[in-house]
Formats: C-alpha cells, sequence, structure tokens
C-alpha cells in the first residue's frame, strides 16, 4: 500500500518554504565563508562590509544626507541592515529558482559573488588577496543551494520520470504519487538545511570573533605611554559653562564625542607597525614611526570640531583638549614648495580629506593628534593619529586613522568629498543653538532660564542674541571665553513668559563682527546656514 498522499495545494506551499529555506541556509553558508577567509585578508573584506562600503561610496549626496538626517549614527547599522535584507531576498529566489534549475540557483549566489569581488576591489587600498572572502562566499553559496536542491527535488517532488521531470499528480486525484523509495526523506533534507544554517551561522560568529583577536590593538594601545605636553593649553577660565541644567558639558567625553564617517568596520592599526608618510611637493620626503612621533614635542590644543552634515541646532560637535605634534612645524622640516597649495591626509581605509594649506601655515594651531582629553586616540576617533585643523569641518580638516600626508595643489587632485560636489574649503559657518529648554518642553509662567552654545572655530563668538514670537533681539550673557577655536556657551533669563505657545530663535556674531545669516540653506555643499529656533508650551 502507498504512502499517505499530500494534497496538491499543501504540497506547492511546502515546496515554496522548502525552497527558500535552503536558499537562505545556503546565504548563510556562504556569509560564514566569507567571514572566515577575512579572517586572514582583513575584517573589511568581508563580502558584506566590502559590498556595503561601495554602497556608501556609490550613493549619491542626497541620499546619504538623508540617511544622516534620518538615522544619525545610526545609519551604518541600517545599511547593513539593508544588505542583509536584500541578500535574503536574493538567497529566497536562488532557491525557488533552484529547485527547477540547479544551475539558476547557482548562478545567483555566483553573481552576488562577483559583486563581493567587485566591490572589495572597488577600494581604493585594496590588493587582489582582498576578492577571496567574496570569491569563497559566491562559491560556497553556489555549491550548497545546488546540493540543497538536489537533495529536496525528490523529496518534494516525488519519482522523477524517464525524461528527468518530476512525476505529477494523477489529474483525478489531484494528490502526489508514493514517493521514490531510493529518494532523500523528507527529514533528510530538513536535516541537511537546519545543519546548514547552523555550520553558516557557527562560521560568521567564529570567523567575526577570530578576526577581532587578530586585529585587536587594545593591548598595543594601552601600552602606549603619552610624554608630557611641552606646550601645554592654559587652564580652562572660570565660568566657562553657564549653571544651567541640561547644558551640555563644556568639555565633551571621549565616549560622548560625535562619530560621523564612511567606515564600516574601524580601522584596527598596531602602532608598532604605524608609519606616517609625508611626500608630494617637499623638499624632504619624510617616514615617522609613532615611536619617533612621540618623541617629538608634543602640544595641547583645546579645540571645538564639528561636522558639515550638522543641520541648524544638530549634535554632531563636541569640544575636546587634543594632544599632538605641530603639523606646522612637521610641513616646514619637509620643506613645502612652491605650488603647493593643498595637503591631502590619506586614512588607512582610504579615505582622502584636503586642506587648503596655506591656512595649515598662517600661525593656527594645526596638529597631528596622537590624544584627547588626556587619553590615547580612541579606535574610533583616529588610533593612533589624526589631523585637527580648527576652522574647518572635519571632512576639509579631520584624517581618522592617518598614514599619508600629501603636499600637492588642488588643480591636480580632488579629495573623497569634493569629488563628491562638497565645498573644496569647508570653512565653519557661524552657528549657535538653543539646548535649554529642549524642544517641545513645557515650562512655568514667569522667569523662563535660556541656554545654549555658539561657536564659529578660529573666529571666536563675539556676541549671542535671542528673540521671542520674532520679536526684537535681545543680547544674552555670555560665559567666559576659552579661545577663538572653542565653541563659547551662553544663559538668558526670558522674563514675564505668558502661558501659551512661543518660539525661540539665536543668532550668533563672530570675532570678525559678521552676524550668523538667518537665510536657510541645507549643509550640501558648503554647511547648513539659518537661525536655530525651539517651539515651547508656557503653562
Amino acid at each position: 500500500m502507498g504512502s499517505v498522499s499530500t494534497p496538491k495545494p499543501r504540497r506547492n506551499r511546502l515546496v515554496l518554504i522548502a525552497a527558500a529555506a535552503i536558499g537562505l541556509a545556503a546565504a548563510v553558508a556562504a556569509v560564514g565563508a566569507g567571514e572566515l577567509v577575512a579572517v586572514l585578508t582583513g575584517p573589511d573584506t568581508a563580502p558584506v562590509i566590502a559590498v556595503g562600503s561601495a554602497a556608501i561610496d556609490l550613493t549619491p549626496t542626497p541620499l546619504k544626507e538623508f540617511a544622516v538626517r534620518t538615522f544619525g549614527t545610526d545609519d551604518k547599522p541600517v545599511l547593513l541592515g539593508g544588505i542583509q535584507l536584500t541578500m535574503a531576498g536574493l538567497a529566497v529566489l536562488a532557491g525557488l529558482l533552484a529547485v527547477r534549475r540547479r544551475l539558476f540557483g547557482a548562478a545567483v549566489f555566483v553573481l552576488f559573488g562577483g559583486l563581493g569581488v567587485w566591490a572589495a576591489l572597488s577600494r581604493p587600498v585594496a590588493g587582489p588577496a582582498d576578492a577571496l572572502p567574496a570569491l569563497a562566499a559566491g562559491a560556497v553559496g553556489a555549491v550548497v543551494v545546488a546540493w540543497l536542491a538536489a537533495l529536496l527535488r525528490p523529496a518534494r517532488f516525488g519519482p522523477a520520470t524517464a525524461g528527468g521531470r518530476p512525476a505529477g499528480p494523477r489529474a483525478d486525484q489531484g494528490t502526489d504519487p508514493d514517493p521514490d523509495p531510493a529518494a532523500p526523506s523528507r527529514r533528510t533534507v530538513l536535516a541537511a538545511t537546519g545543519g546548514t544554517v547552523l555550520l553558516g551561522g557557527l562560521a560568521v560568529v567564529g570567523g567575526r570573533t577570530l578576526s577581532d583577536r587578530r586585529y585587536d590593538v587594545s593591548t598595543a594601545r594601552e601600552a602606549v605611554r603619552l610624554p608630557a605636553p611641552s606646550r601645554s593649553a592654559p587652564p580652562l577660565p572660570p565660568g566657562v559653562r553657564p549653571d544651567a541644567p541640561g547644558l551640555p558639558s563644556f568639555v565633551t567625553p571621549n565616549q560622548e564625542f560625535y562619530r560621523v564617517d564612511t567606515a564600516l568596520t574601524l580601522p584596527r592599526i598596531d602602532p608598532r607597525r604605524w608609519a606616517l608618510r609625508i611626500h608630494g611637493l617637499v623638499d624632504r620626503p619624510l617616514l615617522i614611526s609613532y615611536d619617533e612621533l612621540l618623541r617629538y614635542p608634543l602640544e595641547e590644543l583645546d579645540h571645538t570640531l564639528s561636522c558639515v552634515s550638522n543641520e541648524i541646532g544638530g549634535p554632531y560637535l563636541g569640544t575636546t583638549r587634543w594632544l599632538g605634534v605641530s603639523l606646522p612645524a612637521l610641513l616646514r622640516r619637509a620643506g613645502v614648495r612652491s605650488g603647493a597649495d593643498q595637503l591631502v591626509g590619506r586614512s588607512e581605509d582610504g579615505m582622502t580629506i584636503g586642506t587648503p594649506l596655506e591656512s595649515v601655515l598662517d600661525g593656527r594651531r594645526a596638529l597631528v593628534a596622537v590624544a584627547m582629553n588626556g587619553e590615547v586616540l580612541p579606535v574610533a576617533h583616529g588610533f593612533p593619529c589624526r589631523t585637527v585643523v580648527p576652522g574647518f569641518y572635519g571632512y576639509t580638516s579631520a584624517t581618522k586613522w592617518l598614514v599619508d600626508l600629501d603636499v600637492t595643489s588642488f588643480a591636480a587632485y580632488d579629495p573623497y568629498w569634493v569629488e563628491r560636489g562638497w565645498d573644496r574649503t569647508g570653512e565653519v559657518r557661524t552657528a549657535s543653538r538653543i539646548d535649554v529648554p529642549a524642544p517641545f518642553a513645557r515650562v512655568a509662567a514667569g522667569d523662563v532660564a535660556v541656554a545654549g552654545t555658539a561657536w564659529a572655530t578660529h573666529r571666536g563668538i563675539a556676541a549671542v542674541e535671542l528673540r521671542v514670537d520674532g520679536g526684537p533681539w535681545a543680547e544674552v550673557r555670555l560665559a567666559a571665553d576659552a579661545g577663538p577655536d572653542v565653541w563659547r556657551q551662553w544663559s538668558h533669563t526670558w522674563t514675564g513668559a505668558r502661558p501659551g505657545t512661543h518660539r525661540l530663535e539665536v543668532r550668533a556674531t563672530d570675532g570678525t563682527g559678521s552676524v550668523q545669516t538667518g537665510s536657510r540653506a541645507t549643509p550640501f555643499p558648503a554647511g547648513a546656514t539659518g537661525w536655530h529656533s525651539t517651539v515651547v508650551t508656557v503653562s
């Protein structure tokens, strides 16, 4: 007597589910293979990371700005999540194709592996070995989906006919025929699929764990002993921060300092194998090891760094006491030649940042920084070293994970962000922000404390004004001035606040006498402009 038949509609649903499952299992195996090979070639060569990095490079500027504006510092997890969902969709497609034509299902993984190879090799610092993880992922995915499909077809479709196609049910029954006794059982297919997921998942976790251990630089970083500065920054004057609950601290703790960059994996550089190359239009090219860099005279600099992606009133800025070697002194030692007007910093991951050379050499305190707030640079903020040039947004002044300084010209080279349409200079705009009260806060009628922050890096802040509901501007009380390269906080008492909804606006005047413009502009291409405002309800 034959086995119990499965109705055709239910059989079709089960086949679709099983096909999707084998495609997803093959994808897990593929990612696991890529992660294991990336232990040898570097975390940034793992297929998902390589594809994500290429996606960042190819994303149009408006879409990048939308991502930063919408997701903030979570933009990278969102991107990786999107890539993984796309992979899952392609994997399901591969499984559905494979149960009909194994070659078609395998081709999906081959194509995705090819995309990974292209993405890995498109990076500016890529080498041939960087393609190996994607090659491994594509090959393993193709082989696994074909293997699982070979198990599934006879187990789910019934015995094959002489022509090689599965035999369908009898028209008068609408049910499966008896399965081929020699075919793998459904339990075998389920075990093979589940085992593949398990082994692939272990490979993913194991590969990332091994990679983290192999490229870990925490011990080397903790072993660094910072020499005492030869030029210390003066103590911050009393009263640099008004007594206003909710106002940010004057010095931003390292763990709270913003991070906006294109790196999906943090470059982890062993300082014992690091060197800084200074070359290009110079008389004496330099190659400086980390130990040699620390033997140079070190200087402290209090400086507010801000990101050009900041919307009006945005959070992407922070103030730090940096420690490092004078960048102008290094360039003078190298001997800058005539015709040079741009300094291009290159990161370990290939990012390029271009700074106007005349501004680096005009007397401002630019640094090759090795520490912030008395601590060796965190990996997320550029360890072993980075550049800091007051007066400019980070995209034209702050090369993290610095390995190369190229003295060149604007005519000869367009750095990463300039290629994408951003302003070549990147000078910080005069800006101000209301921090207290918070947006849409409810406050009691009467006297209301208002406080905030203003900045115009390297020009300083001379005045800040506030107005309520479009009325006259009133000058607020400025906190003590810690210098032109840092922000300046302020406070004000809004007297006689009446019940209702009110709008507060703020504007600043920089040290040159220029008043912050009220004309609204988006961050692209040269930084946002306009007055920050907040709405509060007085009750």
